[in-house]
């Protein structure tokens, strides 16, 4: 972030507060900050405080007379390497949103042609009003970007969404769009900020994916085939729909998703417990190919040939079984547990009896024989089975498969009493 220019445009909510510490985070990383402070803004904090740390003049009025002989807000809007907002009035959004340009902030964001983020932060019920999410649906579809709301206690003493995103979330946004090749690697109490709009907004769900590995010695290890492309897939889509994401991945061959709390785990032991401390959850989707047995005698040292011909003896113990752990917790039981068959002969058959024996809500079941080629490749060809029936997906690419599952979760998770079966209209398919 060294020597990039951020236009910082703060308005008047509450949680103008937090902008000093933002604003010190920036200078820590060897970035550029020009405070813009709305006239509500300067209700909460002073131009001195936004300068002083900045160490750059505060703006604050549109017809600054020495500046605008050479049209300075123009320039001011387009010198800039990214344009943030924040906090993000319901008043400053429906501006954005309808093109209205009546102060400097405004105006500044109807002049400028530099990516901008937008840090949401209102009360809940006006981040919730249609004509909010309309203004911020129009807001996307112009290439807009958006870091929380996030949901908690508000000033004004009721709780849901719209407290603005923490600084170290919003921070971390910045980090992406001025270099978006870096990896998005967030702490929990940031990556609640970043899935913030869509049907799925408010809720935590767990995700699961990839191998795991089970140690013979320090070099040695039994494992599988997955490659984690599936659950890696079906966390992004989640995420994309508005769900805080615990994302807990075995050795994958592909790289987390961006936005949710990556737990990196090894073997199916820490998987359960990483599993356990990520609870509660309203839905969790089981999707890591975890490895039935381990190692019980693994050495702590290489095992090493002798020349004697005799060959090393391993006792094998059952690893346990997160699925149907999580499927029988009388307490913190996810509303939606969703599980993954991977069958090699037999596959509908196979899958119904460890939907019953798991006691999970949904299985989505699929041959993986090699011949398919599906275990660590790009496509999937997924069978959904939950109690009221089974529904055939033609063979699509993996992620096409994820935005399929995601989008019934959320129709799930949001209309409880309606039938899986009735669902169906929603994603077509091949009924079994």
């Amino acid at each position: 972030m060294l020597g990039k220019r951020i236009l910082l445009i703060v308005g008047g909510g509450i949680s103008a507060f937090k902008i000093p510490e933002l604003i010190r985070a920036l200078r820590r990383e060897g970035a550029q900050v020009v405070p813009v402070l709305t006239r509500a803004g300067a209700e909460f904090v002073t131009p001195l405080t936004l300068s002083a740390l900045s160490e750059s003049p505060c703006h604050t009025e549109l017809f600054d007379l020495t500046r605008e002989a050479e049209m300075g807000h123009i320039q001011l809007s387009r010198a800039a390497d990214l344009v943030v907002v924040a906090p993000a009035t319901a008043s400053l959004i429906a501006k954005m949103a309808t093109g209205l340009a009546d102060d400097l902030a405004s105006t500044l964001l109807l002049a400028t042609d530099k990516p901008v983020l937008v840090a949401p932060a209102m009360n809940v019920r006006m981040w919730q009003h249609a004509a909010t999410q309309r203004n911020c649906d129009m807001l996307e579809a112009d290439g807009i970007h958006f870091v929380g709301p996030t949901d908690g206690d508000m000033a004004c003493g009721e709780f849901g969404p719209g407290r603005m995103a923490e600084p170290e979330a919003i921070l971390a946004a910045i980090r992406q769009h001025l270099s978006p090749e870096a990896p998005l690697r967030l702490p929990p109490e940031a990556v609640v900020a970043l899935p913030s709009r869509g049907p799925l907004s408010g809720r935590h769900i767990i995700v699961t994916s990839g191998p795991t590995h089970e140690p013979i010695d320090p070099v040695r290890y039994i494992a599988n085939r997955s490659s984690g492309q599936q659950g890696t897939a079906i966390a992004a889509e989640l995420r994309k729909l508005g769900a805080r994401v615990s994302f807990v991945t075995g050795p994958a061959e592909v790289p987390p998703p961006e936005g949710v709390e990556v737990i990196a785990v090894t073997t199916a032991r820490e998987m359960r417990d990483a599993v356990e401390a990520a609870l509660p959850a309203d839905a969790a989707v089981m999707a890591a190919a975890v490895a039935d047995w381990r190692v019980s005698n693994a050495s702590a040292q290489k095992i090493k040939k002798d020349g004697s011909g005799q060959f090393p003896v391993l006792e094998f113990a059952e690893n346990p079984d997160i699925l149907a752990w999580i499927s029988k917790l009388a307490k913190d039981r996810p509303h939606l547990v969703v599980g993954f068959a991977a069958e090699t002969d037999d596959v509908l058959h196979h899958a119904q009896q460890k939907r019953q024996r798991k006691g999970c809500d949904w299985i989505v079941a699929n041959d993986v024989s090699p011949s398919t080629g599906i275990m660590g490749g790009h496509e999937n060809a997924v069978i959904l089975i939950t109690a009221e029936g089974t529904e055939s997906w033609p063979r699509l690419e993996k992620t096409e498969v994820a935005r399929r599952l995601a989008e019934r979760i959320a129709n799930k998770m949001n209309n409880p009493a309606q039938t899986d079966e009735s669902a169906e209209d929603d994603l077509p398919g091949d009924s079994v």
